[in-house]
């Protein structure tokens, strides 16, 4: 296994206010960022239906503060 560096989530920038839900563009409240680079954004509702899907492509993830995605504990535990 090759250890990938990421910064914390802490130390990105979640999705700004106008960013919209790539599947049905309602207010984007989490940030995915896959191992190529590319971003996708997510409501909450569309990022918690999608938790375990998405867990497996993305290499760093961030929210908005005040929402709690289902899929945090499954990348933290895919870390370790």
């Amino acid at each position: 296994m090759t250890p990938t560096l990421t910064p914390s989530a802490g130390s990105l920038a979640g999705p700004a206010a106008d960013e919209r839900c790539d599947r049905c563009n309602a207010a984007g409240k989490l940030r995915l960022t896959l191992a190529g680079g590319s971003e996708l954004v997510f409501c909450g509702h569309h990022a918690n239906r999608y938790a375990e899907d998405l867990v497996k492509i993305a290499v760093q993830y961030t929210a908005e503060p005040e929402f709690t995605w289902r899929g945090a504990d499954m990348m933290s535990n895919s870390s370790n």
